[in-house]
């Protein structure tokens, strides 16, 4: 009967409070409401996915609160991008601030519009300029400079952050459709590489074989040390609400279980003995179901395209040399 309020889903009723704290913490907005969001719906185009997209597929699903805290482990291994973490990085004393800042650049990029994600490119290469040093690398006694421009620490950051987003799906039991003779993980490889190229990476694989191999060429420039063990310590157990700690426990329990042996090894991490990836396929199922079938982001870039005439719904092509380039 109109007029009468809309009752609210059951997640909501029993776990509204719930909700509110994880969306706080992936978008800095109890709502999901944060203004970044909200320009999900903004633009004239599909942008460079779109929902068909096996990016959406990956990316706006649940494992992905996993491949976060997988990406951030990898990530320290290179000493280069651990010195820039180490040496400008707020997640000591803000580390909801920095979660949400990652949160945005993947979430942006997935869903957003290209005039969107051309602005948000913008604000991180903006961030990266300023993140300079240096540190010492594996095998040489003089330090080397390292810039969060740089392009070998670019690749390295794509690399990781591809591996952890389609391995953590795998992981936790989640399919990726294949399509015209293409598995679902090359698709996933092939697509996200725009996201690499956007930032620079000028030659991302474009393969899940070629992604493996890629990460293998930078196993020589690898190495942990005191930092990474902070660092790691931190990402594992950072101070979040009291409401969400249990959760994130077992989330970074499946991160680490997920990783690949070799690298679980050169971060000095033991697989937990528990089945930290069964448990961790229904905490993901749990906090899914909690925050709802679709994200916010992700109703309203469907809401953009929707909007669109046929012919400007289709995903957006870029290549490195191609008049689309973001240079």
């Amino acid at each position: 009967m109109s007029g009468q309020p809309m009752k609210k889903p059951l997640n909501q009723v029993l776990f509204g409070w719930l909700r509110k704290d994880l969306l706080m913490m992936f978008s800095g907005d109890p709502e999901g409401g944060a203004p970044w969001v909200v320009q999900m719906g903004e633009g004239h185009d599909a942008g460079y996915f779109g929902p068909d997209s096996a990016v959406w597929h990956v990316n706006g699903a649940a494992p992905t609160l996993v491949a976060g805290i997988r990406a951030l482990m990898m990530q320290t291994l290179h000493p280069g991008a651990m010195a820039g973490v180490a040496d400008h990085s707020r997640y000591h004393s803000d580390p909801l601030g920095r979660l949400a800042g990652t949160v945005r650049w993947v979430v942006v990029t997935t869903f957003g519009s290209t005039d969107t994600v051309a602005t948000e490119v913008s604000r991180v290469e903006k961030m990266h300029h300023r993140v300079t040093g240096d540190y010492q690398p594996n095998n040489r006694s003089e330090p080397t400079a390292y810039a969060a421009s740089d392009k070998s620490l670019i690749a390295w950051v794509h690399l990781v952050f591809t591996d952890a987003f389609l391995g953590s799906h795998l992981s936790l039991g989640r399919d990726i459709p294949d399509a015209d003779g293409e598995s679902g993980p090359d698709r996933y490889v092939r697509e996200w590489s725009k996201a690499g190229i956007l930032m620079g990476y000028h030659t991302p694989p474009t393969t899940q074989r070629g992604l493996e191999e890629a990460i293998e060429a930078f196993v020589p420039e690898l190495r942990s040390d005191e930092r990474v063990a902070d660092a790691l310590t931190f990402i594992l157990d950072p101070p979040l609400p009291r409401s969400i700690r249990p959760g994130y426990r077992l989330l970074s329990a499946a991160a680490v279980a997920s990783l690949d042996p070799r690298y679980r090894k050169l971060l000095g991490l033991k697989r937990p003995w528990w089945p930290a990836l069964t448990i961790g396929r229904l905490a993901v199922a749990f906090i899914g179901w909690v925050l709802g079938a679709e994200s916010p982001s992700m109703t309203k870039a469907r809401e953009r395209i929707d909007a669109l005439p046929e012919k400007d719904r289709r995903p957006v092509n870029i290549t490195p040399s191609g008049p689309e380039a973001p240079r």
